[in-house]
């Protein structure tokens, strides 16, 4: 059974009509975990039937010894699952309650963030309850059919879809797994040696963690490319209810720890401070240009104080992405930890010297902690068409990568799909992937390979005043100096690898030559123009090149029968 074509018909056959195309996702979503869950507890059923009617009288709940005997992670010990309760369906709605209620704690918690109450009792108002029961009870979602990477992929495919029909940000959950693949390559391939020890205990975790599709990659990565005897502890945080459920769920199928993963907002309630939690690694995909002006409260009273994640600076309310960079900076082992984040353009260049963006820039880069950028070709994404980078940061440089960052050009290295899906009309292949991974793991400079001291990307900003001038004459101040002229101020970024001096005399003395440098408002900024550094002049074409062009052009269309 083609998954996605059985849900789009529940969604034509059921909820049309009676619920808004925005309003889909609460019902389906939940309907899929539930038979899910069902499907991967059926054999265990009965037995966690007869053990909690045994167990029930002795203890409040038997739910642990029940899950310890059985060796299994999850349960419901009413009698009733999805295919059960169609059987009865003059107390359908009763007895679906029932059953809602009769899940472990575990499972209460996923149950309770999809708000599936309301919209049960509309099913039932309408007489729409039981045929949509019925149509989930008839498909095999158990692991054996439906693996765990294609009921991911058919979540993600299907929040975006959703996300789509209510013009929500659909980049807030999914991330293609082209982009994450090669995020963890450039991530966990520096550790190979080290991962590859015997006995190896290693943590991986996502702050923005949606249906934990990143995370799971990450650790196939590690354990497809390295070892399966590594054991790899995922850890994550996410705001959104629905995709937090999705995640915990199936974390509680593929034997994983649900506790790991935390609901709420990262930036204003950290879920593992108060354990001062660190991660070996970490990946993330946080959302673009989005404000964090309802967090600005909690985010500036943390900027104040010494230790507090964002103490070094904050960025413009209207783009929170370096918030979430800070945040994972401050995850760090001190031991060592690798960082992977996807970003759009702006991380890198908005806000000027002494701004929030700037004096984050300057705290990674003179940390040493910026290993690499990778610049990804246009279109891909399913919500947007922008420019969009990845991120390498870690405490734990190389010898030969230390004091420097590697600005790598993936912009052409793609493959046109041939159907878009959304916004993404591209695809980075596995010949490209392979690629820039041995770009990077070359450190060398080549066509799309550019290495750069750290301190190339810090410039000075001065002020230059001239002096005021009334009736001819140059006002005074007490000193003797003077009197600036604050409507001719002006400001020059100087570069890090030029002499301040020498550039005043020679760039700015002989166009001002009664002007000066007020040295007391000198401030430091970052910026790393990354498209500047690969730029190639392309020559125009001279007119009669453009003219035999459109004489052509004018000559196919006059050749075109009408």
């Amino acid at each position: 059974m083609n998954i996605e074509s059985f849900i789009w018909g529940i969604c034509d056959d059921v909820l049309r009509g009676l619920f808004k195309q925005h309003e889909y996702g609460d019902v389906i979503l939940p309907f899929l975990v539930l038979r899910r869950l069902d499907c991967v507890q059926e054999e265990h059923k009965d037995e966690v039937v007869k053990l909690y009617n045994g167990l029930k009288d002795k203890f409040d709940d038997p739910s642990d010894i029940i899950h310890t005997k059985l060796g299994i992670n999850f349960s419901n010990h009413s009698r009733y699952d999805l295919r059960r309760l169609v059987n009865e369906p003059s107390k359908l709605n009763e007895n679906l309650y029932e059953y809602l209620r009769s899940f472990s704690p575990n499972v209460q918690d996923i149950v309770q963030n999809f708000g599936l109450q309301k919209h049960i009792e509309k099913l039932e108002e309408n007489d729409s309850l039981y045929i949509l029961v019925e149509k989930f009870s008839e498909v095999d979602l158990h692991p054996s059919k439906v693996d765990n990477h294609l009921m991911g992929s058919i979540f993600e495919e299907l929040l975006r879809k959703f996300s789509e029909m209510s013009n929500e940000t659909s980049g807030e959950h999914y991330t293609p797994r082209d982009i994450v693949s090669l995020l963890v390559s450039l991530v966990f391939s520096p550790e190979i040696d080290k991962l590859s020890k015997p006995n190896r205990i290693v943590s991986l975790y996502d702050p923005c963690c949606g249906t934990g599709g990143m995370l799971t990659v990450g650790k196939d990565w590690i354990q497809e490319n390295i070892s399966k005897d590594i054991e790899v502890n995922m850890f994550g945080q996410e705001l959104n209810p629905q995709t937090y459920s999705i995640c915990k769920s199936d974390f509680l199928i593929t034997n994983e720890q649900p506790e790991n993963i935390k609901l709420g907002n990262t930036l204003s309630k950290d879920g593992y401070q108060d354990s001062n939690r660190k991660f070996d690694y970490m990946i993330c995909n946080p959302p673009y240009g989005v404000s964090w002006k309802k967090d600005e409260k909690y985010v500036k009273n943390e900027s104040k104080e010494l230790d507090g994640r964002f103490s070094v600076g904050t960025p413009r309310t209207s783009d929170g992405q370096l918030l979430f960079l800070q945040h994972m900076i401050s995850k760090m082992e001190p031991s060592g930890s690798r960082i992977g984040v996807v970003f759009n353009g702006s991380p890198m260049f908005t806000g000027d010297s002494g701004s929030g963006e700037s004096e984050i820039r300057k705290w990674i880069i003179e940390n040493d902690w910026l290993e690499t950028i990778v610049q990804l070709p246009i279109r891909m994404f399913f919500n947007t068409g922008i420019t969009t980078y990845l991120w390498v940061v870690t405490n734990k440089k190389s010898s030969n990568r230390r004091g420097k960052i590697q600005l790598i050009d993936g912009s052409n290295l793609y493959k046109s799909m041939r159907k878009n899906l959304g916004e993404k009309s591209n695809e980075i292949t596995n010949e490209h992937k392979e690629e820039i991974l041995k770009t990077y793991e070359r450190f060398e400079e080549n066509d799309i390979s550019k290495i750069f001291d750290n301190k190339y990307f810090c410039y000075t900003k001065v002020q230059v005043e001239q002096p005021l001038v009334e009736d001819g004459k140059e006002i005074k101040l007490k000193s003797g100096k003077p009197k600036p002229d604050s409507k001719l101020r002006d400001h020059e970024r100087i570069p890090y690898s030029i002499s301040i001096e020498e550039y005043f005399e020679n760039e700015v003395k002989p166009h001002l030559p009664n002007s000066w440098m007020d040295r007391s408002k000198d401030k430091v900024g970052y910026e790393i123009g990354f498209v500047k550094e690969f730029y190639k002049f392309q020559k125009l074409k001279n007119t009669n090149e453009i003219k035999n062009e459109l004489k052509l052009i004018e000559e196919e269309i006059s050749s075109l029968k009408i």
